[in-house]
């Protein structure tokens, strides 16, 4: 399928999670849908209720929302579960009803499962953009190490099935893309990052920021087991000088890391501060020294993106994507040994004693990296993608084209 420029397109992006869900991947179909909806289309996503009762629509300005039915895991505090069996006939209700020219599914667990299958079934142009690590399911799996290791094996393997079907995969980063070649047997995946509103974040005239009392280290996201903040934690006992963590987020790890606060006897020096809303989480990265990402389940992390468009200085675990958000030539920050405490308190330690000359330096080679995932060029190009596009106009010389 080829379409004008000028065509209208009915587009249904297929969403595991969505908000209020808080996370990236989240936030990036809500982002998607936004700026659909502005460039004129008609847009629909599909997610999984948020709670108990049957399939119900929403009508919200970014998007008509139709939501499936769902069950609460038994093991994570908020994440919802969909049915094969119980969704497979009102996501064909959903097609029937809006007739998509073009579905974009954002993951091949549940709700991306049945869109896939349904676009497919329908010969509907399919886009299939992958968020997610097999692994980031095994802290909620009780289940031990070699039979996790069966079900990352099928995962992976349904991934390959799953997407594979669609005319292009993206996923946010080179690395990314590389891994789900090697696992997923996904020979063809365009590296496309989820892009970032750089603007929004930076500092403007009125912005009254924080520059006296103790230096700002600041962790953004969910209270989950894969973010690692354990290590932060560890990691701030071993600092010297006036700081203070400050944690923005919730999930069902923060009594745990209460305890920690405690057991470390850091006192004051961490704050948790829940979750916050947009005007407050801007302020924070304004007001932060430092940024800190310590998870190693990231395949490009939107907060990390949001910290340096603020033009903070970032220390990140040498893990998966979080590399690719560090400049080697005009150094934003610094990459630490995943899961060593002692190595992210040196790195931190670096940043806070750094002059602040070298530090606003830091800060201005990390807002000259986020500008290069500036969201109007990602939506660009997706919306390219939705009108035919195989993405080859978009691979760096030298890269593997898609299909």
């Amino acid at each position: 399928m080829s379409l004008r420029k000028d065509d209208k397109l009915t587009i249904l992006i297929a969403a595991d999670t969505y908000p209020p869900d808080v996370n990236g991947a989240a936030m990036f179909c809500y982002r998607l849908a936004t700026a659909m909806t502005a460039r004129g289309h008609e847009v629909h996503v599909v997610a999984a209720r948020n709670d108990a009762g049957p399939g119900l629509k929403q009508f919200h300005e970014e998007a008509t929302i139709h939501r499936l039915r769902s069950h609460k895991a038994p093991t994570h505090e908020s994440y919802r579960l969909c049915f094969p069996w119980q969704i497979k006939k009102d996501m064909a209700q959903v097609f029937a009803e809006i007739q998509p020219d073009v579905v974009h599914a954002q993951c091949h667990y549940m709700v991306g499962e049945a869109a896939i299958n349904e676009a497919v079934r329908r010969r509907v142009r399919l886009i299939a953009t992958n968020h997610f690590m097999p692994e980031n399911l095994e802290p909620y799996l009780p289940f031990p190490r070699w039979f996790l290791d069966i079900v990352s094996k099928n995962s992976w393997r349904d991934m390959g099935k799953l997407m594979g079907q669609a005319q292009v995969v993206t996923t946010p980063t080179p690395l990314a893309a590389k891994t789900m070649a090697a696992r997923a047997g996904l020979k063809h995946v365009l590296p496309l990052s989820n892009g970032i509103d750089y603007h929004h974040y930076e500092a403007k005239a009125e912005d009254e920021v924080v520059s006296d009392g103790p230096a700002r280290i600041l962790f953004v996201g969910r209270l989950a087991v894969e973010k690692n903040i354990d290590v932060l934690l560890h990691a701030a006992a071993r600092l010297r000088g006036d700081f203070q963590v400050r944690i923005v987020g919730d999930g069902d790890q923060r009594d745990k890391l209460h305890e920690l606060a405690h057991e470390l006897k850091l006192g004051e020096k961490v704050q948790f501060l829940g979750h916050v809303d947009d005007d407050q989480l801007r302020q924070e990265y304004l007001d932060a020294t430092v940024f800190c990402q310590p998870g190693t389940a990231e395949l490009q992390s939107l907060v990390s993106l949001e910290a340096m468009s603020a033009s903070t200085p970032v220390v990140l675990a040498n893990a998966l994507a979080l590399p690719h958000l560090i400049n080697q030539e005009k150094t934003n920050g610094y990459l630490f040994v995943p899961g060593d405490p002692e190595d992210l308190a040196a790195k931190l330690q670096m940043v806070l004693d750094a002059p602040e000359a070298e530090r606003r330096a830091m800060g201005q080679a990390s807002h000259e990296l986020a500008m290069t995932h500036s969201v109007d060029t990602i939506m660009d190009k997706f919306e390219a993608l939705y009108r035919g596009s195989d993405g080859r106009e978009f691979m760096a010389p030298g890269t593997a084209n898609p299909r």
